[in-house]
């Protein structure tokens, strides 16, 4: 079993959508093993989106998932990563398949309700940012 990092983004957040998007993950055989709901400071997102900086959209999405609260969790699961990217859909709500998360409660690019590890190396990283071994529930 793989593990992988979730981030409910505070667009979805505020829309009060996070039942609806934690159905899909269940729907498709990852289980929650770790779960909590936080506000991250500006320096916080700056850390975790340290491998950003530099880039364009990097002060758009730290400000961004420092505006409110996001809800963060950890799948477990076969394959996780990659499954809960494919349920995630396309980071462009306009490109995204029809049934996907992005593409029913995106906004757009910025907006775009969720995140999620894009390697097993990264879900390892990240998982570890927000959660000690003694969070996680197997």
């Amino acid at each position: 079993m793989e593990m992988t990092l979730s981030i409910i983004k505070p667009d979805a957040v505020k829309k009060n959508v996070l039942g609806k998007i934690i159905n899909r993950f269940e729907e498709n055989h990852l289980k929650i093993v770790a779960c909590k709901m936080v506000h991250l400071s500006k320096e916080e997102a700056e850390r975790f989106y340290e491998i950003h900086r530099g880039k364009p959209f990097y002060e758009e999405l730290v400000t961004f998932m420092s505006c409110g609260p996001i809800l963060i969790q950890v799948l477990m699961g076969e394959d996780a990563v990659q499954k809960n990217r494919k349920i995630m859909g396309a980071t462009d709500p306009k490109k995204a398949e029809i049934g996907t998360i992005r593409k029913e409660f995106a906004t757009d690019v910025g907006k775009n309700a969720v995140h999620g590890s894009d390697s097993k190396e990264n879900a390892q990283k990240e998982i570890s940012f927000f959660f000690s071994d003694l969070d996680i529930c197997l």
